[in-house]
């Protein structure tokens, strides 16, 4: 097995080369060496193919005994350059200060045969320097659905990193999974991730925050010059096209969020990508019964920060500590100012098309507003399941609309039938408005099929898929992988595409969850 490792993190911005895995302030560096911790008994419980192809391996590479020891931390390949990442963060709102890869060990960057450059970086491989009072692992539960969603997420075309592969370390680890008091040993894993570049809001926070303006402007140049290359170098005004582009970038990513129904749980500034994609999968969620308010984050349960409905605010809120941060190397406020009001115009450009889409019109006119609004009223108020929601709303017929098509999406008869004449109030005007496009009812199932995905890897799916996996059987987890591979197909297996079961309403990994890992 052989990666071409061309490092040019490491390689190009300073760091901090003792090698201490003692926590610590590290001021004046991007990144700190840090080694893997060996694992007693690892064991390679699921991979992606798909992210295979990506690094050129092949089902013999991933199979090895190569590929194992060093996808588990045992082993470096030649080029591997380890280290952990120097960044800061707003949490809930508040400066952090510095955060840093607490759990996260970078391996390099591999060049494929298409000259494409990912980065490959462990999750749970033990600890860095900026672990703090945590011990650098993780468990089982929460690698299985990194794994599994990251690569739901790039399966459904929503900018995310990717999961090559999925390693049981055969050691536990103690963890308080609902910070009531009563920690369990749990068995541990290790994740490995990939992305062509995993930097954060947050790497350029802590820069600014210690006023280190000469290193804040080589990482901006870095992150321009190797993630962005269609930026030219050469323009004097190329920090406000870069803040301009992470702008669009994020704002495109909230909106596929909405579209899907999938709320993070944590947007801190330190888990926003600077490349606009879905990064840090911990306690996130798929949202069953339509509620904007809702969040999967035990954590958030009080305030609801991230809930669905605030993601996009968020994102905006974020931005705006970034373009703080960016202002102490700036030539102007004026062009991060610029960048802001630009978020703003493709937010609304983005929603703009994305409800089009998922309502099945050719076009948004200004009367489909209240039409819009007043369904996903009418989907609070009726508990409706949103995923089955547009699946079914897809089916109609123009010349013979029946609400009954929509009753699958409901939990509960008794508010279908109690809200059963509002619902076929609003059908009649929907069936309008259809009716003024020059369009088949075949045709719009099929652009609506192609927005509203007929699977998602939802919360209690995930669960099943860990309860199994506490048993040794993954079995489940690769039928949750292969239905993710045609989330939009027709054929999933309707246990893999029904709604949320009653037994799952409170149990925990089902509901809510908690940001321990």
């Amino acid at each position: 097995m052989q990666l071409n490792f061309d490092n040019r993190f490491v390689n190009e911005l300073p760091g901090d080369l003792t090698g201490v895995m003692q926590s610590r302030q590290t001021q004046g560096v991007c990144w700190s060496l840090a080694q893997p911790t060996q694992v007693a008994k690892p064991r390679l419980l699921a991979h992606s193919r798909e992210v295979a192809e990506l690094l050129d391996l092949s089902e013999e590479d991933i199979h090895s005994r190569a590929f194992l020891a060093a996808f588990s931390g045992n082993q470096l390949l030649p080029g591997m350059t380890p280290y952990a990442a120097c960044y800061g963060g707003h949490q809930f709102g508040n400066w952090a200060g510095q955060l840093g890869d607490g759990r996260a060990i970078a391996l390099g960057e591999a060049i494929n045969g298409r000259g494409q450059r990912w980065e490959l970086q462990l999750k749970g491989a033990g600890m860095t320097p900026y672990s703090r009072r945590a011990d650098g692992r993780a468990v089982l539960r929460s690698s299985l659905r990194e794994f599994l969603c990251s690569e739901a997420m790039h399966h459904l075309g929503i900018p995310t990193t990717r999961a090559l592969s999925l390693v049981a370390t055969g050691e536990p680890v103690l963890r308080d999974m609902l910070y009531d008091g009563n920690p369990a040993m749990e068995p541990g894993a290790i994740v490995c991730r990939v992305s062509r570049s995993f930097i954060r809001f947050g790497n350029f926070e802590i820069l600014a925050s210690y006023g280190q303006r000469d290193l804040l402007q080589r990482l901006i140049a870095f992150t321009i010059d190797r993630d962005f290359p269609e930026i030219d170098m050469q323009s004097g005004d190329r920090l406000a096209i870069w803040f301009r582009t992470v702008c669009e970038k994020t704002a495109r990513l909230v909106v596929e969020w909405l579209r899907v129904g999938f709320v993070h749980g944590v947007m801190n500034t330190d888990n926003m990508s600077i490349l606009g994609l879905t990064i840090d999968y911990g306690p996130y969620g798929w949202v069953d019964n339509f509620d904007p308010n809702w969040t999967p984050n035990t954590t958030d349960e009080n305030w609801r920060r991230y809930a669905l409905a605030k993601q996009p605010s968020i994102a905006r809120w974020n931005l705006e500590r970034l373009a703080v941060a960016l202002e102490t190397v700036a030539p102007s406020r004026a062009i991060l100012d610029e960048g802001l009001a630009h978020f703003d115009e493709s937010l609304q450009e983005y929603l703009s098309g994305m409800l089009t889409a998922k309502f099945g019109l050719q076009q948004i006119k200004v009367e489909d507003a209240s039409l819009i609004e007043d369904a996903f009223e009418l989907m609070q108020q009726a508990n409706v399941d949103m995923t089955e929601f547009f699946r079914a709303l897809a089916d109609l017929k123009q010349q013979a609309p029946d609400l009954s098509l929509l009753k699958s999406a409901f939990y509960q008869e008794f508010l279908y039938r109690e809200l059963e004449e509002k619902f076929n109030g609003w059908l009649k005007r929907y069936v309008a408005r259809l009716s003024g496009q020059q369009d088949t009812d075949e045709a719009r199932r099929r652009r609506m099929n192609a927005v509203n995905p007929r699977f998602v890897p939802r919360n209690y799916l995930a669960q099943q898929a860990i309860d199994a996996a506490m048993q040794d059987d993954f079995s489940m987890l690769d039928r949750l992988m292969e239905a993710a591979r045609h989330p939009y197909d027709e054929d999933i297996p309707p246990e893999l595409t029904a709604k949320r079961p009653d037994w799952a309403i409170d149990k925990p990994g089902c509901s809510m969850l908690s940001c321990s890992s």
